[in-house]
């Protein structure tokens, strides 16, 4: 027996329910993971919620940390004490341990602990591919970040920076904006006081930028066509202020032939191997130096339903954890 957060009905925070559940055996293929950490992220928000409908009654999150306790038939890629990690699903990483399928988890480094996996795969995955994969960010390149001072903000502005590239960030606060800029960040713009679209046009002496990542959704979305170069890719990969409204395609010609995409984690690591070639760069330019991964807030995981509070009241500050 042990305990999990399950989830019954969609809604708010409260319908987010600690309970005890029975863990069979691993089936092939399979792997046990003893929870150390749990990772918190906005996505988890949307399965709550139904944004994005999970069958119910179902588990909540999509990342977790911990050592292998058991394996099933037919498993390679692990072995029982193994550390890993994983993120990206099945969900269900609101439990003190789970099944996993072995092919999803990654061997940890011995140099990176369990709170700073929990707090980075997920986040750090997405700004793997998007700045390695979606975009390729190069040396001299203009690029903007969304919620710079958000999970995956904080890991891609400081990976950008390593890249070479001019970080503009968009913060919703003073203090906000002084995190950004203390991981990478050369300008920061607070949208809640200042236009971004126009800072970013001043910034790049009126070109625009060829790619802006956009976490935020609804909110920034007109803007960041706008913030764009003649080409430029705009990349929608989040919907913290509400998902984006329906819209004319037309408007990718009229604003200068632009790309758009959606991207997702789990369509960027459905293979086995594209899953560890982004896990190695990320947790090689963790091991570097180059990527602080810093855990600003821990909950107990059985007071997930706070944490999802402060969540989406944007009382967080880059990675939060669950402690099982």
């Amino acid at each position: 027996m042990t305990h999990a957060i399950r989830v019954h009905k969609t809604g708010g925070p409260e319908v987010l329910s600690w309970e005890s559940v029975d863990l069979p055996a691993p089936a092939a293929g399979e792997a046990r993971v003893r929870h150390l950490a749990v990772g918190l992220n906005f996505i988890d928000t949307y399965h709550r919620t139904g944004l994005y409908p999970l069958p119910l009654p179902s588990g909540i999150g999509l990342e977790g940390a911990g050592v292998v306790e058991e394996i099933g038939a037919g498993v390679s890629e692990v072995s029982i004490g193994d550390r890993v990690a994983y993120a990206g699903g099945p969900v269900g990483a609101y439990a003190q341990a789970r099944n996993m399928p072995a092919h999803r988890l990654l061997k940890l480094p011995d140099s990176i602990s369990f709170d700073s996996a929990a707090a980075m795969m997920l986040q750090g995955l997405t700004a793997a591919y998007l700045l390695r994969k979606t975009y390729r960010v190069q040396a001299g390149d203009a690029v903007l970040i969304h919620a710079a001072a958000g999970g995956v903000g904080l890991i891609a502005c400081q990976w950008a920076k390593a890249l070479g590239a001019t970080v503009i960030g968009t913060v919703g606060s003073a203090a906000k904006g002084e995190l950004a800029k203390a991981h990478g960040c050369d300008h920061v713009i607070n949208y809640s006081t200042e236009n971004f679209t126009q800072r970013v046009r001043e910034i790049t002496g009126g070109e625009g930028v060829p790619v802006v990542y956009d976490g935020v959704g609804k909110d920034t979305f007109m803007g960041s066509l706008d913030s764009l170069r003649p080409l430029g890719m705009m990349v929608s990969y989040g919907n913290a202020s509400g998902p984006v409204p329906p819209f004319d395609l037309l408007l990718l010609s009229q604003k200068g032939s632009l790309f758009i995409t959606r991207p997702t984690v789990a369509g960027y690591t459905a293979k086995r191997s594209d899953l560890e070639e982004l896990g190695s760069e990320l947790f090689a330019v963790v091991a570097s130096g180059q990527v602080q991964i810093e855990v600003h807030q821990r909950y107990a995981l059985k007071d997930a339903a706070q944490a999802h509070r402060d969540l989406e009241a944007r009382k967080t500050t880059g990675s939060t954890i669950l402690v099982p």
